[in-house]
């Protein structure tokens, strides 16, 4: 999808690496992307999420480093949107610019690691195992820090990240079209409309009516934008939430199916085995055995 261009807001004003701290129901987004490189911490909270041309679920632990220019957006699931209800997102979100400790820094030997690491960052890291957890403690350190005790923690996540082994790449590619806002309101629309009813049948009729679009001249935008058809943008929303489902274990794999929108249990073992490569019960297996 064609992203939008968001400035980040430094915080402290005029920082070289802000740090923030969300603790909220329901944090709204937008596709969006930064200059900033963004490493982004969920604390507490679930749902899915979109980072380039990857749509996956989420959960509470993960952490993320996002590359310079890498469109992105997490959306919760829907139990966060319950007024009613007492679940709250926590966040701990830090930026900062490649450039922030000066080009000279990136050309000393010493930090040879720091610019292999932002360029393996435009795909996305998903950080696992023990520097995952170090990541962690360092975020929350850097809430309450100031001054060269910042600056100090700032070192210490790069080390962690320039050096880390145990990290899996999230989009297989980082090539997106910059965007104007008639796309960004349109794209947004689609996505928000496609993550409310993802549930149920949605005929291409149907959400080309969203856009204001004849059915052809819906897909073609789709394909241009995104790269994939609407069909298999929509297979993979309700993929992502399968996962989350099957990692909840309450509901049989078939139960699960027909909840996320698949009416044909033959169709879905399909899907799932394309999108993941591997079947539900494997994957269920192997969620269960973490």
């Amino acid at each position: 999808m064609k992203p939008n261009f968001h400035k980040v807001l430094l915080q402290p004003e005029n920082s070289y690496f802000s740090v923030r701290h969300d603790l909220k129901p329901n944090p709204m987004a937008v596709w969006h992307y930064h200059h900033e490189i963004e490493l982004h911490y969920v604390v507490k909270g679930s749902g899915i999420r979109f980072i380039g041309d990857n749509i996956a679920d989420f959960s509470s632990g993960e952490i993320i480093l996002l590359g310079e220019n890498l469109p992105h957006i997490w959306r919760c699931n829907e139990a966060f949107f319950d007024p009613n209800g007492n679940l709250e997102v926590e966040l701990i979100v830090a930026h900062f610019l490649p450039q922030c400790l000066g080009a000279d820094f990136l050309h000393l030997p010493e930090a040879h690691l720091i610019p292999k690491l932002f360029d393996k960052a435009k795909k996305g890291m998903i950080i696992q195992g023990n520097d995952k957890e170090l990541l962690a403690k360092l975020m929350n350190q850097s809430l309450l820090s100031t001054d060269l005790e910042r600056l100090y923690i700032l070192f210490s996540i790069l080390k962690i990240l320039a050096e880390t082994n145990d990290y899996k790449a999230v989009a297989s590619t980082n090539v997106f079209h910059y965007s104007d806002e008639s796309d960004i309101g349109q794209l947004n629309r689609i996505y928000n409309y496609t993550l409310n009813n993802y549930n149920r049948e949605i005929s291409l009729e149907e959400i080309a009516a969203i856009c204001h679009m004849s059915v052809s001249s819906f897909c073609r935008y789709f394909k241009l934008m995104t790269k994939k058809t609407y069909y298999s943008f929509l297979i993979e929303v309700r993929i992502s939430h399968v996962c989350r489902l099957l990692a909840e274990n309450l509901l049989s794999v078939e139960e699960i199916s027909y909840n996320c929108g698949f009416n044909n249990i033959s169709n879905f073992y399909r899907h799932f085995k394309r999108v993941k490569s591997i079947t539900p019960f494997e994957y269920k297996r192997k969620h269960l055995a973490l």
